[in-house]
Order: structure tokens, then C-alpha cells, then sequence
């Protein structure tokens, strides 16, 4: 039995809330988003069209809000998570994530801008890996690589959604990926689950099974700029990650192999400090150079030891602290170092420029298939991928 009753509470827009939430009759049909917002003792969770693909494949915006008012806009292209409003030092709600106003811009070629990412998740090189004495080879979209799923990735795909019994603020994104789809093998079913809780956390939740063996790697690719300033860039924000180690990459970025250190290196991020303190480097250190800035991944500390603190981001002049934490391997760390001012900002007041955003992808790590020392992305029939990430927002 489903927990959220469907109403007609606003014209054109379809309106989800707890079933023990009765429209009022005397609601007049001309009732604005920002009335039913603005009461926060009815937490409801809205729902829009979005437009259509080029293929003619309706795509709806849906909204989750929580008590204190912070807003999540995710829609059905791609699990995409186009806006995230949240608090400032003075409570002022503002967007915090890249994004665009509408599908045409989605479907165009973008960044993958708040996207679901699959079936694996950063790059595979040369697209080629092996599996039971076979080789598969993947679309090359990165170059000589296969970069987050290939041409057609699971950020280009019009996700279903369910809703999620015994929980208020949550939505099941689902989506089949049939058998040798961009080249995987086994048809895989992939849930993800994104849950808006009242401490202002946004839970991810991923799970797929398949009916044959296939590879696979899971994530978010959302950009975030905490100032809520898109013409800013990121680099007065200030990250901590909790790793020792990180994984350079060659000039094709794939991981060499190596998990190096990070003392005494860049990539030293133990300590919060800001972006562009070391990122200036990008001249005199290879891994800098080879990455245009910022686009390795970590290694996280205490490994398979859970959900626990991978990452934070803090802006000190909004007072804005973004953590991420996570039962995953290793993060991504991408500071926006191929946006070049050619896309839109979401309202047209500007462009996307370079560093206008940065990413922290919770994730296994690059190449995997291909780098025996790196834990197993296999996954086999009978056996279920899970993976979570939190997302939580707060004032510092």
C-alpha cells in the first residue's frame, strides 16, 4: 500500500503528501508552489513535467522538501539532481549545485551535471576488460578510454521512480540495463534511493543485481559551488578528505598502478584547506598537470569498515559545511577544470566557467577491471551491489 496519496492540489503540477494530509477543499486552483512550500508542518513532495527528450520520452521534476526547508529538485533524466537549496549563516536557502533550467540543455552534451552514473562510474582504459577469459569491449568516449558508462550512460537514460513506503521524503529511481548494453554484459537492475532527511542529509542508497556476471561502479556527479555564486569560483572553499594515499594517473587519466602518499604532496588534504592553495601548482607538479587541477581519486581511510566521514567542504563567507560520508573505497575529486564558459547557468544570469564547481564522487576506484591490485568491481548473479552515500548540510 503506498504511503503518499496522490491530489490534485495545484494546477499543472501533481502534488504527493502523507496520506494523513488532506487537501483542504476550499484550495483555490490558482494556488502558488510557494503557499504549499511555505508550510513546513506538511511536508509534501511535488511533482513536474520536465519536458521531453529528443527521442519524445517524458521527463518529470520531482521536489523533496523537509521541515526546515531545504529543497532537493531531482529529475528523471539521468536521477539527475538539478537543484539543492541550502541554508546560509543568515538562513538565507539558496541553490548549491550546477544545473540547468531546462531538458534541452540536459540532452545537449554537458558535463554530466548532478547525473546518476553507470554502469561504471569514471574510466575504463582503452574500454576494453575481461571477464571469465573473455574480453568485452566498451564504447571510447573519453579518448583512447571509456569514461562513466560510455556514450549512452545511465546519466543519459529516463530513470522510473517509486514511491517509498514507510518513509515521508524518499524516491526509488529504477532503471533496467539490458544484457551488452554499451558493451556490459547481464541485464542489470539498478535502484537508487534518495532520501531527504530533517538534519538537512540527502542519503543516496544504490543496489543492482544482474543474471550474469558484469562489472559495475555506481555514483553521484553532482557539482557544487557553496557559495551559491555560480559566477564565483570554487577555489576559496576549503576540503578535508580523509585519506592518506590518492592514485595518480597517466597522461590518459588511469591510475598508474601506484596508491602514493599524500605528505608532502598537493594532494595532502587531511587538514581542511582551500582549493586554490595548492592548485596554483598545476605548472610544477606533474599529477597537477596531468589532471588540469583536481581530478584524482582518493583513497579513503578504514576501509571496509562501513559508512563513515570521507570528505568536507566548508565556505567560509556563507558558512556553508558540506560532509560526505560513505561505505565506498575512494572519492573523486574533480574541480571543475573542463568548464569552460559555454553553458548556461541555470536562470541565464552567466556561464559556467572553469572552477565553478567542484565534485566529490564516492566511488571504487578507476581502471578496476584492469588493475589486479584494486578490490573486485565484479558482480555475479545471485549476489546484490549496495553502496550509500550521505550528503549532509549544516552551518559552521
Amino acid at each position: 500500500m503506498n504511503l503518499l496519496k496522490r491530489s490534485t492540489c495545484l494546477a499543472g503540477v501533481i502534488c504527493f503528501a502523507l496520506v494523513n494530509i488532506q487537501c483542504k477543499k476550499d484550495q483555490k486552483n490558482n494556488t502558488k508552489d510557494s503557499e504549499i512550500m511555505e508550510n513546513k508542518e506538511n511536508l509534501v513532495i511535488q511533482k513536474k513535467d520536465f519536458g521531453a527528450t529528443t527521442e519524445g520520452e517524458k521527463v518529470d521534476l520531482y521536489m523533496l522538501r523537509n521541515a526546515k526547508g531545504m529543497e532537493v529538485d531531482i529529475i528523471t533524466y539521468g536521477g539527475r539532481i538539478s537543484s539543492l537549496k541550502a541554508p546560509d549563516k543568515n538562513g538565507k536557502y539558496e541553490n548549491v549545485v550546477l544545473g540547468f533550467d531546462s531538458i534541452s540543455q540536459y540532452v545537449s552534451d554537458n558535463p554530466f551535471f548532478g547525473a546518476l552514473i553507470g554502469r561504471y562510474g569514471n574510466r575504463i582504459a582503452k574500454g576494453e576488460f575481461s571477464l571469465n577469459g573473455k574480453k568485452f569491449s566498451l564504447p571510447l568516449n573519453d579518448g583512447e578510454n571509456h569514461l562513466h558508462g560510455g556514450e549512452k550512460g545511465f546519466d543519459k537514460e529516463v530513470w522510473k521512480v517509486e514511491e517509498v513506503q514507510d518513509s515521508k521524503n524518499s524516491l526509488k529511481f529504477s532503471y533496467l540495463s539490458k544484457d551488452m548494453e554499451q558493451g556490459y554484459p547481464g541485464n542489470l537492475n539498478t535502484i537508487v534511493t534518495y532520501t531527504l532527511n530533517d538534519d538537512n542529509s540527502l542519503d543516496v542508497l544504490y543496489e543492482a543485481t544482474t543474471d550474469k556476471k558484469t562489472i559495475i561502479n555506481l555514483t553521484q556527479h553532482s557539482y557544487f559551488n557553496l557559495s551559491g555564486d555560480f559566477s564565483s569560483t570554487i577555489l576559496d572553499q576549503e576540503v578535508k578528505i580523509n585519506a592518506d594515499k590518492y592514485l595518480p594517473i597517466d597522461a590518459t587519466f588511469i591510475p598508474t598502478r601506484e596508491q602514493k602518499n599524500v605528505e608532502g604532496t598537493p594532494f595532502d588534504f587531511r587538514e581542511a584547506k582551500s582549493v586554490g592553495r595548492d592548485i596554483v601548482k598545476e605548472n610544477e607538479d606533474e599529477q597537477l598537470k596531468r589532471g588540469l587541477g583536481f581530478d584524482h581519486c582518493w583513497v579513503l581511510n578504514e576501509q571496509n569498515s562501513g559508512v563513515r566521514f570521507a570528505a568536507s567542504a566548508y565556505h567560509p563567507e556563507s558558512g556553508r559545511l558540506l560532509e560526505v560520508s560513505t561505505d565506498e573505497l575512494g572519492i573523486q575529486f574533480y574541480t571543475g577544470n573542463f568548464l569552460d564558459g559555454t553553458l548556461t547557468q541555470k536562470g541565464g544570469d552567466g556561464t559556467y566557467g572553469k572552477r565553478s564547481g567542484f565534485c566529490l564522487e564516492t566511488q571504487h576506484f578507476p581502471d578496476s577491471p584492469n588493475q589486479d591490485d584494486f578490490p573486485s568491481v565484479v558482480l555475479a548473479p545471485g549476489e546484490k551491489y549496495t553502496s550509500k552515500t550521505s550528503l549532509k548540510f549544516s552551518i559552521k
